[in-house]
């Protein structure tokens, strides 16, 4: 078997020798989500272009990511508490500028307006959440507080995070653990690979870095 390592991350994976390319392709690491020139030349083409067919290192890698370092219940408040603060800076910027549109009608309001405009403010805040939560996990697996702990979302079998599977995730999964008295968010301080009732129904870990 032949060891293959991200120059990026250093993570390693052995493959079979005869599945190495003659020509050099593009591979992408399933820890760091960076790609890399691999074939029998690779070494000698560091700038090697991509091939229209990329092969991927996350092929039956099931038993390497699930040995990968997990992050912790505390590690992961940490990083919630981040984006936190981050959401409120951001939700009270975007308010202060929704209520500056608003403000020409606020005078003649009734009083069935002045509910709706209530109702509108907290759908903005909903919705504020969760593009944010939806954009960065989809985007990297990592939220600006992920990346301030350095741990990172990824699938269960190595493959990239899609903004579909994020929304699975952070909106259906975590409604359905906040909604049990928030014990699917509990269970990552006790479950083996430290998996949340979210990251089990969106078939996800949280890795450090």
């Amino acid at each position: 078997m032949l060891t293959i390592s991200c120059p990026h991350c250093g993570f390693a994976k052995q493959v079979d020798p005869s599945r190495i390319p003659n020509t050099v392709v593009r591979v992408t690491c399933p820890n760091c989500n960076e790609s890399f020139p691999f074939g029998r030349n690779a070494a000698d083409i560091p700038d090697a272009p991509n091939e229209e067919h990329e092969l991927s290192i996350g092929e039956d890698t099931v038993d390497e990511i699930a040995a990968l370092p997990k992050a912790g219940f505390w590690i992961r408040v940490v990083a919630t508490l981040v984006d936190a603060v981050v959401l409120t800076v951001l939700q009270v910027i975007l308010s202060f500028l929704l209520g500056l549109v608003t403000s020409g009608f606020n005078g003649g309001m009734t009083e069935q307006g002045m509910v709706a405009l209530s109702l509108v403010y907290s759908l903005f805040g909903t919705m504020l959440s969760m593009a944010y939560y939806v954009t960065f996990t989809g985007h990297g697996g990592q939220t600006p507080g992920k990346m301030a702990v350095r741990v990172k979302v990824i699938r269960t079998d190595g493959a990239d995070i899609t903004y579909g599977r994020a929304f699975f995730r952070e909106v259906l999964g975590k409604f359905v653990s906040g909604v049990l008295l928030c014990i699917g968010y509990i269970m990552v301080a006790f479950d083996s690979q430290k998996q949340g009732l979210h990251d089990k129904i969106a078939d996800t870990y949280v890795i450090k870095l």
